[in-house]
């Protein structure tokens, strides 16, 4: 490992978000955690290794804005010997389920969430990345299986996770000549302590969506984490341009279920509900 490598992670003080740097932290020397309120997650850092809370360093970020990008990479570089190896945008999330609960301004906050700071922040670091010396360079963006499958429900979130990963396609094509792979992960429902709190309030708001996973139940972020850190790492290095679903094999087996299901069928489980991350 180079002793200057690092990592950035968008979202980075939520759940997926710390999974993805405990994961990282072997092969890195500082995890940089964005996120719009990067003191939320204190008392979960302190509860990381010590080994791992000395590499973290939070940086208080609104990923939506590409001048806050720009000032976050500046610190970040600023860093002395900072060699930027791993990014990784994770943060997203969505409220709205329906178009009819849709408005303008809704679309376009989440449009901007969801997408536009993926590309914000590869903006900001795209210079950086390019002058590493590092051999195994890598994006990492976090899409959903609501970008794979052509469900109900989610419309602006759904639109941007597709969007991200001809996105990340993107970046695979144009910058793989600067030896930067991009990737992308697409989970399932995963297990965050949002999704938690919701089966404390309802037991069983999970029971019928765990039989559309052929493994019969929902992910961990572990789960998660674990596909972002074989991306990054030496195995991976011939792998770019691919979206890699972490979902349980529901993008194997939901398509047919969802051609026989009417709009009826969905009332009493929004689409909110079954894979998007909430906000």
């Amino acid at each position: 490992m180079d002793e200057q490598s690092v990592a950035v992670i968008t979202g980075g003080t939520g759940d997926i978000g710390l999974a993805i740097a405990r994961h990282l932290a072997p092969t890195h020397l500082n995890i940089f955690l964005l996120d719009l309120d990067p003191d939320k997650s204190s008392q979960s850092i302190s509860n990381l290794p010590r080994e791992i809370q000395e590499k973290i360093i939070t940086v208080q970020c609104d990923v939506t804005d590409p001048s806050a990008l720009s000032q976050a990479a500046k610190t970040i570089l600023s860093f002395k010997g900072a060699s930027l190896k791993t990014l990784v945008n994770n943060a997203g999330g969505t409220k709205i389920a329906s178009l009819h609960e849709m408005s303008p301004l809704t679309w376009q906050k989440e449009i901007s969430l969801n997408l536009n700071a993926a590309y914000f922040c590869f903006d900001a670091f795209a210079e950086a990345f390019k002058q590493s010396t590092e051999p195994c360079k890598s994006v990492i963006n976090i899409s959903s299986v609501n970008g794979i499958l052509g469900t109900f429900g989610n419309p602006a979130y759904s639109t941007a996770k597709a969007g991200l990963i001809q996105f990340t396609r993107t970046i695979a094509a144009e910058y793989g000549r600067y030896g930067i792979r991009a990737n992308v992960v697409a989970p399932g429902t995963v297990m965050t302590s949002a999704w938690k709190e919701k089966i404390e309030s309802n037991p069983g708001v999970f029971e019928d969506l765990k039989k559309w996973y052929p493994l019969g139940r929902l992910l961990e972020v572990d789960e998660v984490a674990g596909a972002v850190a074989f991306l990054a790492s030496e195995q991976a290095k011939g792998v770019n341009g691919v979206c890699l679903p972490v979902d349980g094999g529901l993008t194997a087996g939901m398509p047919p279920v969802a051609r026989s299901f009417g709009t009826l069928d969905y009332e009493g489980l929004r689409a909110s509900q079954i894979y998007a991350r909430p906000l």
